[in-house]
């Protein structure tokens, strides 16, 4: 197929381009392509044209939780969001702790995703967050490893999995979380929970366990990914170990930075893990993506249904879906503001998962034809009720967004 028209970025400013497609991947890109025979010709006249984005941390359910969301949905969720490759989180029944169980997961991923599904195996042996490890080196090969849902509590099980996962230079994916310092919390601490009587979560839950990782990644020479970071203290550790040379990467989501714990309602759309914290943790935060502290914006999509998401702030379960709105969130409120390039959007959403991932992808010739066309100037409301994932709980009910995915191909094939 010949893209025709189009603006193209590829993280280093736009160029008025077309770009053919031969048997999956990017053939040529250039302003003198013609049509050859039996070429699809596909016009996008005032689109712009991007690698796929890729989100290193989605929850799709299966095996074990379809009712919430099964592959198919997810992926096809992803892919009206732009996005061509994610990664899945492994707090699945049953866990990817062994080379067989991450199988049942690959068969469902191979008969049903419509996008490039990685699934994370986990760290300790039935996703427990304690006890016993994985066969790190039977799991090598898989994209990462993480308890996501879950912090390592013991520091030395953590260091040993450090060391054997530093060993073949493979990714510690982390949830950080002080279990004991949650204390049957379900919001961040601050003045609206106790204004409200709610029970908060400190933000010393994250960050203390971020800063022992850190010191042990160091010790171990370990590549070490922390996941959805929220709290300002979170973002000074990773940058002074960034300073130090650490192998430590980082990913926050749209609603840590749009989002405060003054926005809360008693609605169970406002709840996820981490919670949303300060004005000060959400500046924090911005500064952070600005100054390349944090590596890339990942969704945390976690789908629940209806009825579980329905119970408010104290009963509802943890986690709100974010795949289809990331885009449009990013663009309207950092690209269309100024506070972001298009460079540094493409950065986060694109280059820097790939490079942290060790993924292909990227418009370049050779590479996979996994592309995102988008109009920028397609206003719309995020609606829920039209979203292909079965999770619909989303704080960003009714806002006014800018920029539509407007289709996404997945190895050259037309997915949305």
């Amino acid at each position: 197929m010949l893209f025709k028209n189009g603006i193209l970025n590829a993280g280093k400013g736009f160029v008025k381009a077309n770009l053919r497609v031969t048997e999956g991947k990017i053939s040529q890109i250039g302003n003198d392509l013609m049509p050859i025979e039996n070429e699809e010709i596909i016009d996008i006249s005032d689109k712009i044209l991007l690698a796929g984005f890729v989100d290193v941390h989605v929850h799709f359910r299966e095996p074990g939780f379809g009712y919430k969301e099964t592959i198919e949905s997810g992926s096809m969720a992803a892919a009206a969001g732009g996005y061509t490759t994610v990664c899945t989180m492994p707090n699945l029944n049953p866990a990817p702790d062994c080379l067989e169980n991450i199988q049942i997961q690959k068969d469902i991923i191979k008969n049903m995703a419509k996008i490039k599904v990685l699934p994370l195996a986990t760290i300790t042996k039935g996703q427990k967050g304690r006890g016993e490890l994985v066969d790190f080196n039977s799991l090598r090969n898989e994209i990462g490893f993480s308890d996501d849902g879950l912090g390592v509590q013991s520091d030395e099980l953590m260091k040993q999995a450090m060391e054997e996962v530093a060993k073949f230079d493979g990714i510690i994916v982390a949830h950080c979380e002080v279990e004991e310092l949650v204390k049957g919390g379900y919001i961040h601490d601050g003045e609206y929970c106790r204004r409200n009587n709610h029970k908060g979560i400190c933000s010393e839950s994250e960050w203390l366990q971020i800063e022992r990782d850190v010191q042990l990644a160091k010790e171990t020479g370990c590549r070490y990914h922390v996941c959805h970071i929220s709290t300002k203290e979170s973002v000074d550790i990773i940058r002074r170990a960034k300073a130090e040379g650490v192998k430590v990467t980082c990913e926050t989501a749209p609603h840590y930075l749009l989002l405060c714990d003054e926005d809360l309602q008693d609605e169970g759309r406002y709840k996820m893990n981490p919670p949303i914290r300060t004005k000060d943790d959400r500046k924090a935060l911005i500064e952070g993506l600005l100054d390349g502290t944090i590596d890339m914006i990942a969704t945390d999509h976690a789908p629940h249904s209806a009825e579980e998401k329905a119970r408010g702030l104290a009963r509802s379960a943890f986690g709100i879906v974010g795949l289809e709105t990331a885009f449009a969130l990013i663009h309207t409120y950092f690209v269309k503001e100024q506070k972001l390039s298009w460079e540094q959007l493409i950065e986060i959403l694109s280059i820097n998962p790939r490079k942290v991932f060790g993924l292909a992808g990227g418009l370049e010739t050779g590479q996979p034809a996994d592309i995102t066309i988008i109009d920028p100037n397609k206003q719309w409301t995020i609606n829920p009720e039209k979203f292909l994932s079965k999770g619909k709980a989303t704080p960003f009910e009714n806002w006014e967004v800018w920029g539509k995915v407007e289709m996404t191909f997945v190895d050259g094939t037309r997915v949305i």
